[in-house]
């Protein structure tokens, strides 16, 4: 899912947290990049390794990250046993007669990518085990068409031989990608057949629900409502994701369809380009043509890079340093859009951290550092933290400009980006 004003929200709740008084970022964080005409290089994956850490040092904030995402698996299941973790523990989604358990799909990929990322035999053991139930997921879903759906509920989600709880039915072009994107590093990483059949499913699935070849700019739109109706606006966001996953299809597979189908995808992204700013539109109107201008999200220009590795993205970073910085309770990053950025969004503040670090321009090791230290010091501060987790932003209220608002909660999607980003991990590209 996108979070767009005519794009329903990746997750139906959004949140963030708050953190106590603590130094700003320097000046660094919004002072522009050099443009790197390379291809960006990263730090070996597996381990942290940045300015401020001795090279092989595990790093007790990323151990204690991992951990909870840990924990956050075997709240409702442990071993073997197929489950989905919920994505946000604490604050506005846990009162004393409610709690808001949800298993987002896509935070449940970025939980399996992170996990591969340090690759340790529990962590392949975990990402193994929560790919099995994606799969199962799809392999059982009522329509049965190769989807996967926005969230499921843990606390009621029994297989083999009890319900598939589904908790939001839409299912979004970018969650599917997402899905087949941890699928695909599964395969990678394990060769077992079964998670590259579960990829070709939903890469067929968005090919044949969402492929839009008859309004320009071509791409892929927003996939089928919650009463599977076709989305008809184009994100750019999910043609990000799309061109991703088809060229991690492309290369496991060998068959060159995937690699046009992801150009195809990659063309819409060019096409949203606004020169002038140097920023990515959101995407298109329900129309499927009309530019949609407002707001502007910080997601879309970091993951344009990290997706493609394209020097002309570079500009698109430096467009979230120069104009989404906040400041708020103590930390500092980068907002969620142009809406407002009176907090910090701390996923987005980790895309950020490992866009730099990949394009590795002038001055972007520091700006990686620091950002990766707020994040950090939210992880620390939070008051409904557990020194563990990270909150997807600084405090409550953050406004996205599509219709959702941040609390401040801990979630896994937020920690295991920041994970990502400490590690050197780009989701968007398999391992070499």
């Amino acid at each position: 899912m996108t979070r767009r004003s005519s794009t329903p929200s990746r997750r139906t709740f959004l949140t963030a947290a708050s953190g106590s008084a603590a130094a700003l970022l320097t000046g660094a964080l919004a002072t522009p990049a050099v443009a790197s005409t390379q291809p960006g290089r990263a730090g070996r994956p597996g381990r942290p390794v940045r300015p401020g850490w001795p090279d092989g040092d595990p790093a007790a904030s990323v151990g204690r990250a991992f951990a909870f995402l840990d924990a956050k698996f075997d709240e409702y299941g442990t071993g073997d046993a197929l489950r989905v973790p919920r994505s946000y523990t604490g604050g506005f989604f846990e009162t004393p007669t409610w709690t808001f358990v949800s298993s987002f799909a896509y935070d449940d990929a970025l939980m399996i990518i992170a996990w591969l990322g340090r690759g340790r035999p529990g962590d392949v053991h975990r990402a193994t085990v929560l790919g099995d139930t994606l799969l199962y997921a799809q392999d059982h879903d009522p329509i049965g068409d190769g989807r996967t759906r926005a969230s499921y509920q843990p606390d009621s989600f029994t297989p083999p031989t009890g319900n598939l709880d589904i908790g939001s039915p839409a299912a979004y072009t970018g969650n599917q990608a997402w899905v087949g994107m941890a699928f695909a590093h599964l395969y990678a990483r394990t060769r077992h057949h079964r998670f590259l059949d579960g990829a070709l499913r939903a890469a067929d699935w968005i090919q044949r629900h969402t492929f839009d070849g008859t309004r320009a700019p071509y791409g892929y739109t927003g996939g089928r409502t919650a009463d599977d109706q076709p989305n008809t606006y184009k994100a750019t966001e999910h043609n990000i994701d799309t061109g991703a996953f088809f060229t991690m299809l492309a290369r496991l597979t060998g068959k060159q369809v995937w690699r046009g189908r992801a150009a195809v995808a990659f063309s819409f992204v060019d096409a949203m380009r606004d020169r002038a700013g140097g920023h990515l539109w959101t995407g298109t109107d329900p129309d499927g043509v009309t530019t949609n201008r407002t707001p502007i999200p910080e997601d879309v220009q970091t993951w344009a890079y990290l997706a493609t590795l394209d020097h002309r993205y570079s500009g698109s970073v430096d467009w979230v340093l120069r104009k989404l910085t906040a400041h708020d309770a103590g930390v500092s990053g980068v907002s969620f859009s142009d809406t407002d950025v009176s907090k910090v969004w701390l996923e987005g503040t980790a895309h950020t951290a490992l866009a730099v670090r990949t394009r590795a321009a002038r001055g972007d090791d520091r700006r990686a550092a620091d950002l990766l230290r707020n994040i950090e010091r939210a992880q620390a501060t939070t008051p409904v933290g557990d020194g563990r987790g990270i909150p997807a932003a600084s405090s409550d209220g953050l406004d996205t400009g599509f219709g959702d608002t941040y609390y401040a909660s801990l979630h896994t999607g937020a920690t295991a980006w920041y994970l990502l980003a400490a590690l050197g991990h780009n989701p968007f590209r398999l391992p070499r």
